[in-house]
């Protein structure tokens, strides 16, 4: 069984992006891609589409009010870099609903859910296997000025809060991108990333050397706050 799937984004990366992950499921078959709803709508009525990768905030016409639009709409999977849509999203019985930079491993609990709909068999199985071998190789992007960067989540060492912005700390390089931490931590792997502080998240595997109160990262040391600390210690100890 192929899935029919419409990609749908006015950023050129953000739909590299999902193509790249997608390749990953033989049962997915990218019929077309387009940047705006009014492309899609015409896509729509050339092709049969089971499932629509949308963005919501693109120019001309929401992709919210666009899936009002449609009488009979296929499944939807918003992905959006702006949280405030969730709720409306998922009125709108949306499959899943994925903030940008999408991570792969989230990617794949998306990708679940889809299988799970079209009851295709076994994929709980290769999901996991696919997870595994992928496991060095997830990015994200990251708008840095005008660019999307991409970025090896296995070459992050620290991201630090600095207000409405965070540094990522690679071990050649620092990027600036204007985001919140609190996002960025949902996005990264929960297995590999700590929150030691509510201004610094950390790779738990480039942690150097640790006491009581702070961690060493690149011969930095950095604080545990004190709301972290027992969590934090927990962690340490278990690895």
């Amino acid at each position: 069984m192929k899935i029919k799937t419409l990609i749908v984004d006015d950023e050129p990366h953000a739909i590299e992006v999902i193509e790249k992950y997608v390749e990953n499921f033989p049962e997915i078959e990218v019929v077309s891609k387009c940047n705006n709803a009014i492309q899609a709508f015409q896509l729509l009525q050339q092709h049969k589409i089971d499932l629509i990768f949308l963005d919501i905030k693109m120019p001309g016409l929401l992709g919210t009010d666009f899936i009002r639009s449609l009488k009979h709409p296929p499944k939807i999977i918003f992905t959006t870099a702006y949280q405030d849509y969730a709720l409306e999203g998922f009125d709108l019985s949306a499959v899943d609903y994925l903030l940008k930079p999408i991570p792969f491993d989230r990617f794949l609990k998306a990708m679940d859910k889809v299988f799970a709909l079209y009851k295709v068999n076994n994929h709980r199985i290769s999901i996991t296997e696919k997870a595994a071998e992928q496991q060095s190789d997830v990015f994200l992007y990251l708008r840095v000025e005008r660019k999307m960067v991409k970025v090896n989540v296995a070459d992050i060492y620290w991201i630090e809060s600095l207000k409405d912005y965070i540094k990522v700390v690679l071990k050649d390089r620092v990027l600036i991108s204007k985001q919140k931490i609190s996002l960025l931590e949902e996005l990264l792997p929960e297995e590999k990333f700590m929150r030691i502080h509510r201004s610094f998240i950390v790779s738990t595997h480039k942690i150097e050397s640790y006491h009581a109160y702070s961690v060493e990262l690149l011969g930095m040391e950095l604080p545990i706050g004190r709301n972290y600390k027992t969590e934090c210690h927990k962690r340490l100890k278990n690895s």
